[in-house]
């Protein structure tokens, strides 16, 4: 109990800085229409955000709607997102996911993230980032690889799996502060304290905790 209390308040120390510092938290990904942002997030998995922007800048003026994903060809989608890791995985989910909305769902993206989660290429860190990003809901934290190191470094978590960690996050934090740590911490480990071991001890984050300049877990 002694150590969840600690983590507790080293946790809330840390989302009261993310809420000063990224007071209105949004996605970096490109998008327009709501399906369109389901796609950019499947895709963004395993690469990075600038990549993705890059291949639906031209992506995303020939498919707007889920019908337009759903009545694509397989083989050319593939070609057209073929500088994103996995592509043909990730073709296939976004063809298939885009199916189920315009037929399941009329068109609409879900608005929960059990629905949300039925859909092909879209787990539990997926579908929280969809749902805060388009309807500002947030019933869970989602963890990628940035959640994950800051989540390791500040010693806030002993697992690696990144549902396991979302869950010990939202044991830490109130949830009236969720909105604000998955796209914080991405923020901050960009463009304030990248991956690579380095001097980060005048940094915001690491001030609050210092240990933390000494701790560079593998997060993969």
């Amino acid at each position: 109990m002694q150590k969840f209390g600690e983590r507790q308040k080293r946790a809330r120390r840390l989302v009261a800085y993310l809420k000063k510092a990224y007071p209105n938290p949004k996605t970096e990904l490109h998008y327009k229409t709501p399906f369109q942002l389901v796609v950019a997030v499947v895709m963004s998995a395993q690469c990075t955000d600038k990549i993705v922007n890059r291949v639906t800048e031209k992506l995303f003026r020939k498919y707007k709607k889920p019908s337009c994903f759903a009545n694509a060809k397989p083989q050319v989608f593939e070609r057209e997102i073929s500088s994103i890791p996995f592509f043909r995985n990730k073709a296939k989910h976004i063809i298939a996911a885009a199916k189920i909305i315009s037929g399941d769902f009329r068109g609409r993206v879900p608005h929960t993230a059990k629905e949300l989660q039925t859909l092909p290429g879209v787990g539990y860190k997926t579908a929280h980032v969809i749902l805060g990003e388009l309807y500002d809901t947030w019933e869970g934290i989602p963890t990628d690889t940035h959640v994950k190191r800051f989540a390791k470094r500040f010693d806030l978590t002993d697992e690696n799996d990144l549902t396991k960690i979302s869950k010990d996050l939202e044991a830490l934090i109130p949830k009236k502060d969720w909105k604000y740590v998955n796209n914080g911490l991405v923020l901050h480990g960009r463009y304030v304290c990248p991956a690579h071991p380095h001097d980060c001890l005048a940094h915001p984050l690491t001030k609050l905790w210092p240990l933390a300049a000494k701790r560079w877990p593998k997060t993969r």
